[in-house]
């Protein structure tokens, strides 16, 4: 599984990078045949508290799964959207052993 980090609009510490590997590295145990994950961090000037947006896609056979969330802290926006797509690639994952 091949994971892309994009950063937008600034440069990620190398803590925030090896947090995401570490999380995203987690969801390969629950759908095996994941072929990359592309996760786009933004961070807004909007003046809000929540200017932190998280969007992860991934790439499986035959289609995409993506989700995204916007927090307070990268951290936070990363365990909500690994947890929503833990729940789409193990229903994924039903669905192909019913076939």
């Amino acid at each position: 599984m091949k994971i892309l980090i994009e950063p937008v609009h600034f440069t990620p510490d190398q803590k925030l990078t090896d947090y995401v590997n570490e999380k995203v590295g987690k969801l390969e145990q629950f759908f095996e045949r994941i072929i990359s994950v592309t996760v786009t961090l933004k961070l807004e000037n909007t003046g809000q508290i929540k200017d932190k947006i998280v969007e992860i896609l991934i790439s499986v056979p035959g289609d995409n799964i993506f989700s995204s969330d916007t927090n307070k802290t990268f951290e936070e926006g990363v365990d909500k959207v690994t947890d929503i797509l833990k729940r789409q690639l193990v229903k994924r994952k039903e669905k192909t052993r019913s076939y």
